[in-house]
């Protein structure tokens, strides 16, 4: 049997997660996906659609004044007792940069417009997905778009912070690179280039890692093909 998987068409936050975790958290990840493409590829179901998204349709809820984003976490843990150790940490750190870090104050705000984007990485076969952005539009108009990191660990950094926005400049064309955020949930911390300016050499570091990634993934699945 010939494995694919997802690595080479992964969603961002994803990636960064995963490039950014020590070796031996890498190649674990790495483990995981082939599992988990296999069972698909065998016809068995996920494991039960994605962990954060309703957390982050919740949060767009609270900024637009639909609801209150602690009544929601509540009744998402609720729901499903898998949520309650994630869940509140996630709803504090959006709280915590809402409440407390986030710049712009210019109200009322308004849902903005809708952004998604496949993001065909130069020099390699593979698509990074950019979806679920936050997108505010304030009181004076002007549109400020927030891509959420979720993961626990490892945390967001500086390093991996610089290579994400590069992207999402590059797949977001038509934004200012500006108004780009991008958001640790957990730690309530955003990035942006007006705070870790870009270097320059983001595209060929990034291509290393990711291409390091992919030949981690070929060289591991031998192991798993029949």
């Amino acid at each position: 049997m010939e494995v694919r998987v997802a690595i080479e068409r992964i969603h961002l936050r994803k990636l960064l997660k995963i490039l950014f975790l020590p070796p031996a958290g890498r190649q674990s990840e790495v483990r995981k996906d082939i599992r988990e493409d296999i069972s698909r590829e065998a016809g068995h179901e996920g494991s039960g659609g994605d962990f954060y998204g309703p957390f982050w349709a919740d949060a767009k809820r609270h900024v637009f004044g639909q609801a209150d984003l602690s009544d929601l976490t509540e009744s998402r843990i609720r729901a499903n007792e898998g949520r309650k150790n994630l869940y509140p940490q996630l709803r504090d750190g959006f709280l915590l940069w809402w409440n407390e870090r986030r710049r712009w104050t210019n109200e009322p705000f308004e849902a903005g417009r809708q952004l998604k984007a496949q993001f065909s990485f130069p020099g390699l076969d593979a698509v990074v997905k950019v979806d679920n952005v936050l997108v505010v539009r304030d009181g004076r108009g002007e549109e400020h778009a927030v891509y959420p990191y979720f993961a626990p660990n490892p945390a967001m950094s500086d390093a991996a912070a610089r290579l994400g926005l590069w992207l999402l400049i590059e797949a977001l064309p038509h934004v200012p690179a500006g108004e780009i955020r991008i958001l640790d949930v957990i730690r309530g911390t955003t990035y942006s280039i007006d705070r870790n300016p870009l270097r320059g050499d983001e595209e060929a570091e990034f291509r290393r890692r990711y291409r390091d990634l992919l030949n981690l993934r070929d060289n591991l699945l031998p192991d798993y093909e029949r």
